[in-house]
């Protein structure tokens, strides 16, 4: 005999929250993130463009950049609909299965920024390690065939979550506390046991991005051995230098994501504006950060975005 019919109590949508407690002062916010939306927007495609343009950029270092770069587009597209939806239009409803699809394409992109940071660690051991073999190992079809993976394993790790999610009961309140949806923040609000999703959960992050940061330090524990042993301190730093931009991107997203994590577990004594920040942090910074971030170390796209602005200022 069943104890509880929830069928008919199950909520066909969810309420998203905008600042926590004080939703008068949503408006207030619309300015600031359309600017981080339209930056994250133009600076990305200025790197894409870049590289596509010039052919003394079509290299793997720039393929893994153009490739982290479409990730960052399509992350900060995937919390775009809703953003506006609260912080422009006053309009936090989301329905159950538009909600499931946002959380399948955040979580699914973040997988795949995190093998994407996996590949670039990777191109900077060989073009340290091997520089004579460089061009022929990383190859543009071996290149091709190392994003389709990154994207694959994203899917199969993320595909199982929304049916995880549709199998519970949601017969409690229908609030969720960020301005997207995300699997632990949904999950939270079921009247069932959660168990498997939290299993589940706690397995796709120590087997991607768990598994992935540690090889990306054991890739900079090789590549700094081999650093090391570079006679002249002018080529130490040469090389060095090259790896800086990665190691930057790499800390813009494990960080917030480290620090997402602790404050899920260890602050729930803290605001809920904490909460909400830093989720904030970790999925909006790391897509406006990048391109400025490679903008301003990487020579080469340096030197094509003055010529691009000289040659527009000429213009006009």
């Amino acid at each position: 005999m069943l104890t509880l019919n929830v069928s008919h109590i199950n909520h066909h949508s969810f309420i998203l929250t905008g600042i926590p407690g004080m939703p008068e002062k949503n408006p207030w916010m619309a300015f600031p993130l359309g600017l981080l939306y339209t930056l994250t927007l133009l600076g990305n495609c200025i790197i894409l463009s870049i590289i596509k343009i010039d052919r003394s950029l079509h290299e793997p270092m720039y393929y893994f950049l153009s490739i982290l770069a479409l990730t960052d587009v399509g992350l900060s597209m995937s919390t775009l609909p809703s953003m506006l939806s609260i912080f422009w239009f006053n309009a936090p409803e989301i329905a159950f299965d538009a909600c499931v699809t946002q959380m399948f394409f955040i979580h699914g992109f973040g997988v795949v920024e995190s093998g994407v940071l996996v590949s670039m660690a990777f191109d900077r051991f060989v073009a340290i390690r091997d520089p004579l073999r460089y061009a022929s190992v990383l190859t543009s079809g071996v290149i091709g065939k190392i994003g389709l993976a990154v994207l694959a394993r994203a899917v199969c790790v993320v595909f199982p979550v929304p049916f995880l999610i549709k199998r519970l009961p949601f017969c409690n309140s229908n609030v969720l506390s960020h301005s997207y949806c995300l699997h632990q923040d949904a999950m939270r609000l079921a009247c069932a046991s959660t168990r498997v999703n939290v299993l589940y959960g706690l397995i796709i992050v120590i087997c991607t991005l768990g598994l992935d940061a540690l090889i990306i330090l054991f890739s900079y524990v090789l590549i700094l051995k081999t650093v090391l042993g570079i006679a002249s301190w002018a080529e130490r730093l040469k090389a060095f230098n090259t790896c800086l931009s990665h190691i930057c991107a790499v800390l813009l997203f494990y960080v917030p994501l480290i620090g997402v994590t602790m404050v899920h577990r260890f602050g729930k004594h803290l605001s809920p504006i904490v909460h909400t920040l830093m989720a904030n942090v970790y999925l909006l910074l790391p897509p406006v950060l990048n391109p400025i971030i490679y903008s301003i170390k990487t020579k080469q796209i340096r030197k094509r975005i003055v010529q691009l602005f000289i040659r527009r200022k000429g213009r006009t």
